[in-house]
């Protein structure tokens, strides 16, 4: 199919987002962008946030790996249903308690306010380096597949998809995403479905015989039994588990659609019904992979890791499943991107500016300074994206979680401490042991061989960051 009438696809999607947006951003205030005034309903709220937990990276590297490490993502996806249960069961209640916009007030009433910002501080940090480096592999895809061909170069590409996120976000936000996630994540499992469908039907194969000709290649192992490995079953759960309660329920993105929910009750069933969907729905996407390699072997096809799918689905397929394959990535993509940079904005007005308690602005001014803020993000991701074509790494799902490790350690650290101790910590001295922590984690992880032998730290390292912040708390604390 030619690049035009693809880009026309894309064009005419863009504006049944832009209609959704302009219907449901109507009359929209401060307290609509940042908690959709908590009228949220639970099941929009469940199911949009299921894009916005997998994104195009999702989409892309986690069938794309398969080839290398068979279906063991699905040991960390066993992990992300613990985590989940846990967030409904033990930080909803207390953010639901506690009435907050913004749940890193919890460390301002808790510690201080050196603490409350830099808790805020590494979520910018951590969301930023996230949802770039899933931006930039779904711009890179579109780029080569359509804009490319008219002479776009990558940075306007960027510039344009920004631009279009900033349009159907600028004035709704919270309240507007809920309900552009929701088609959104509609449009990526229907092509999900489709595209495997469709692979099932060309190799003339049902779900049992596709089974056993990937358990044939050796695709079908989930379990890791080598203690000494990365991938041993054990490390992969326990850290499954905590990226989820520190990249879901640590994460200002994705609890500002949860409290933004009408009750604790229907934020709870939110939050379970997300745990079970995500193992079905990451399952899906493991036999996606499975499938890609099978009929990439077939079509005699040799590239591997990120660029199988998109190979595939616009060389290899007819031009429908290319078009529902281009649909599905962008729902993947937007998702993802526009909650981070609506979240990332509330963060900043919220726990840096300080914007609901200034008596001295006015509603109109704190308008104002919230558009430019997110105006500013924006510009943001197109300098980080940037940085990401530089880098140009094969496989961006394993540099999302490792980044995860380094900078969401200190947020765990500091939400464990506040909720399993009553010390009080010296709140001025809370920021270094925050950047002391991650620190130490990377001299870990340079000299693994050296203090460990054979065996290998992976994800797992972000426990251990989040106990070497949680120790550092403990040494500048005293008794209550």
């Amino acid at each position: 199919m030619s690049p035009g009438l693809l880009f026309s696809f894309v064009v005419a999607y863009f504006v049944i987002l832009l209609v959704v947006a302009w219907y449901t951003g109507r009359n929209s205030n401060n307290d609509s962008f940042f908690i959709g005034n908590r009228n949220s309903n639970w099941m929009l709220v469940a199911f949009g946030m299921i894009g916005t937990s997998l994104s195009g990276v999702t989409f892309v590297s986690v069938p794309g790996a398969v080839g290398k490490d068979a279906f063991s993502y699905m040991q960390i996806t066993l992990g992300y249903f613990i985590g989940y249960i846990t967030i409904a069961y033990v930080l909803i209640p207390l953010y639901y308690r506690l009435q907050l916009t913004s749940i890193y007030n919890y460390l301002n009433s808790r510690f201080g306010n050196h603490s409350y910002k830099t808790g805020a501080s590494f979520f910018i940090l951590s969301r930023t380096l996230g949802a770039t480096a899933r931006l930039y592999l779904v711009v890179r895809i579109l780029q080569d597949a359509i804009l490319s061909s008219f002479g776009v170069p990558f940075w306007l590409t960027t510039l344009i998809i920004l631009f279009m996120i900033l349009l159907y976000t600028y004035e709704g936000g919270v309240k507007t995403i809920v309900y552009t996630d929701t088609l959104q994540t509609t449009c990526m499992l229907a092509g999900l479905v489709i595209c495997v469908g469709y692979m099932l039907h060309t190799m003339h194969l049902n779900l049992g015989e596709s089974l056993t000709a990937m358990h044939e290649r050796g695709l079908t192992t989930i379990f890791n039994t080598d203690p000494d490995s990365k991938l041993f079953f054990l490390k992969q759960i326990v850290a499954g588990a905590f990226i989820t309660i520190t990249m879901t329920g640590l994460d200002q993105e994705m609890m500002q659609k949860n409290i933004s929910v009408k009750t604790l009750k229907d934020s709870k069933k939110n939050m379970v019904s997300l745990a079970f969907i995500m193992v079905i729905v990451i399952g899906l996407f493991l036999f996606l992979g499975g499938l890609l390699h099978l009929y990439g072997a077939q079509q005699q096809v040799t590239v591997t890791g990120d660029k199988l799918f998109p190979e595939l689905a616009l060389h290899h397929m007819p031009p429908v499943i290319s078009v529902i394959f281009i649909i599905a990535l962008i729902s993947a993509l937007f998702p993802s991107a526009d909650g981070a940079m609506t979240a990332l904005t509330s963060s900043l007005c919220i726990d840096i500016l300080n914007m609901q308690t200034r008596t001295d602005w006015t509603e109109e001014q704190k308008k104002k300074y919230r558009q430019r803020i997110h105006l500013m993000m924006a510009f943001i991701f197109l300098l980080f994206v940037m940085i990401f074509e530089w880098v140009n790494n094969q496989s961006m799902i394993g540099v999302i979680l490792k980044v995860a490790t380094y900078t969401y350690g200190p947020l765990l650290g500091l939400f464990a401490f506040g909720m399993l101790s009553k010390r009080k910590v010296n709140d001025v001295l809370v920021p270094i042991v925050c950047v002391a922590a991650p620190l130490l984690c990377l001299l870990v992880d340079l000299n693994q061989s050296l203090l460990f032998g054979k065996f290998q730290i992976g994800l797992e390292l972000l426990i251990l960051n989040g106990f070497f912040t949680y120790l550092g708390l403990l040494l500048i604390s005293r008794k209550s």
